[in-house]
């Protein structure tokens, strides 16, 4: 990854949809938004996507189905407490939809991750700051 899309991850933000309705905001290097906090407790959790493969974009139909078969996929992990809808916003107007998950730690994590060819992925456990975790 080279520096400037490493600095597009730094500065995108991270939000996660609320049951009760709303958005949460996740920063890289701040500590978890306290409408998360309750419900992550001291568990591992992450941000992910399966959109636009090593940051490529790809048709839309493509993301899609790839969306469909991650969400599949963090269900089917025995680690798996909570899956919400996310979308990570950059500051150029990139999106894509994405998950954050509670649960799974960075083994699982960093499986899907790969198998989705994604070069990174925002994580972290319990409230401790957000981190991200680079993979290509």
């Amino acid at each position: 990854m080279d520096d400037a899309l490493l600095a597009a991850y730094r500065a995108s933000t991270y939000r996660v949809r609320l049951t009760g309705g709303g958005w949460a905001t996740i920063r890289i290097d701040e500590a978890l938004p306290d409408a998360l906090a309750p419900h992550v407790g001291r568990q591992h959790w992450a941000f992910i996507t399966a959109w636009n493969p090593g940051s490529q974009p790809v048709a839309r139909s493509i993301n899609r189905r790839s969306q469909r078969t991650l969400l599949e996929a963090l269900h089917a992990l025995a680690a798996t407490v909570v899956v919400r809808p996310g979308c990570g916003v950059g500051t150029d107007g990139w999106h894509e939809p994405s998950f954050f998950v509670i649960g799974p730690g960075l083994g699982d994590m960093d499986i899907l991750a790969h198998r989705y060819e994604q070069n990174a992925y925002v994580h972290g456990e319990g409230a401790q700051p957000a981190r991200l975790r680079q993979l290509r």
